[in-house]
């Protein structure tokens, strides 16, 4: 055998970054159905908590490090880095049906019709409550509450310390508690830049929104409120002393699976709340897999993306793990499936919310960037971790809400000069 025919036989090595949550995990041991399906590609997985996840991928695609050949980003990324050219616009053929991918999320991952990361899984937010104890109350909940509804009843359900009436994130953020207040904000009518990018945090909008989320949690809320991010209340929910929790739509499957669940028969389901406006009540998000733009294994990566973002990969996990652990939030297809209807019975809420969201029209002034929950400009990360920190202290108690907005409007102001914005 040739020297030359050797080489040529060579796998190629895929290395994967991504995030270490559960359908993460699980794409990583249902890879072995791909590599023995593509004998002459190797999976090798770089799987990291969110927050390094993040730093790894975005040092490396700034430095064009070529550490990856695939990363998992995230919806705030991919039209950031796709407009600055360091993706691979993703090619995909008839059998992957991109039209079967859910509007609201693939046009949150298209930049000028170039599609450049696919979404392997999508949500958005919603009400989770105890109907058991709403119906106690003699409060029906209405499939589209508003916040005031939402206050009254956080307030007849309270029975601490067996049960808080209503639980939120607090742990500081831009996509931790500031993923949650951007969406309470929104819905107050709050932007968080006007059309000349002049940030807007001292606005009535957000002194209400803030006043009104700083109350609820300290009148109803459970203690420690400040450090409380999503695993810390999915705890308590299914432990049954959240009456009420309003957050990310993958928490549905979480708290209505009885394994997990002391209150699994008593959760209901509805939509996130709303106030002035119902424009951008709902947060949208997607974990996606891309392509880094000078990435020299493009074919084989194209090749596993199409296999993990596929309708057949969901079909793979349907059979693996049962139709209630597939990952959601990405095709229609999933939702008109009678045996996902029947395994997931929020499946009709989760749908409603995620194609409600509009990321180019998310609030009720017009405003300049596209994100629900998040602004997609590179200064946002910087300017949402410092706000979330003052709401965390306002909520704390160690500042007022408006000192905390003042704080947040100044350090605004200053990252957005800083980015040239304005003088």
């Amino acid at each position: 055998m040739s020297v030359g025919f050797a080489q040529a036989q060579a796998p190629t090595e895929l290395v994967i970054a991504t995030v270490n949550n559960g359908h993460m995990i699980e794409m990583q041991k249902l890879g072995k159905n791909f590599e023995a399906a593509n004998p002459t590609i190797k999976l090798k997985w770089v799987t990291l908590e969110e927050g390094v996840l993040r730093q790894r991928v975005t040092t490396d695609i700034a430095t064009k490090g070529g550490q990856f050949d695939i990363m998992t980003i995230g919806m705030y990324e991919a039209p950031i880095w796709g407009k600055k050219g360091w993706l691979q616009e993703l090619k995909t053929d008839a059998a992957y049906d991109v039209n079967d991918l859910l509007p609201a999320v693939r046009s949150a991952l298209t930049i000028d019709n170039k599609l450049f990361a696919a979404p392997f899984y999508g949500e958005s937010s919603m009400l989770m409550y105890r109907k058991d104890l709403a119906d106690k109350a003699g409060i029906k909940v209405a499939d589209n509450p508003t916040w005031d509804q939402v206050a009254d009843l956080a307030k007849k359900i309270h029975n601490p310390p067996n049960v808080y009436g209503i639980c939120l994130r607090g742990k500081p953020g831009w996509g931790d508690n500031m993923a949650f207040l951007t969406t309470m904000v929104n819905t107050h009518g709050g932007q968080w830049f006007d059309m000349s990018w002049k940030p807007q945090l001292e606005s009535k909008p957000w002194k209400e929104a803030i006043t009104k989320y700083v109350d609820l949690l300290k009148n109803y809320g459970p203690p420690g409120s400040s450090a409380n991010s999503f695993n810390e209340i999915l705890a308590l929910t299914n432990s049954g002393k959240c009456g009420m929790w309003i957050d990310a739509t993958i928490a549905a499957s979480f708290v209505s699976d009885p394994k997990q669940s002391k209150v699994a028969d008593q959760m209901a389901f509805a939509q996130a709340p709303t106030a002035a406006t119902p424009k951008g009540a709902n947060w949208l998000w997607s974990w996606n897999l891309a392509i880094p733009a000078g990435s020299k294994k493009v074919d084989a990566a194209q090749k596993f993306i199409t296999w993990a973002t596929s309708k057949d990969y969901i079909q793979l996990v349907a059979k693996t793990n049962g139709w209630a652990n597939v990952p959601t939030g990405t095709r229609k297809s999933t939702y008109a499936s009678a045996d996902f209807q029947k395994a997931a019975r929020f499946a009709a809420a989760e749908l409603k919310a995620i194609e409600s969201a509009n990321p180019t029209d998310s609030t009720l002034p017009k405003s300049p960037y596209v994100g629900v929950q998040f602004a997609a400009i590179p200064e946002f990360q910087a300017i949402g971790i410092a706000v979330g920190q003052q709401m965390s202290s306002a909520l704390a108690g160690k500042i007022t809400v408006d000192a905390a907005l003042k704080a947040s409007q100044v350090a605004a102001d200053r990252e957005m000069k800083k980015g040239g914005y304005y003088k």
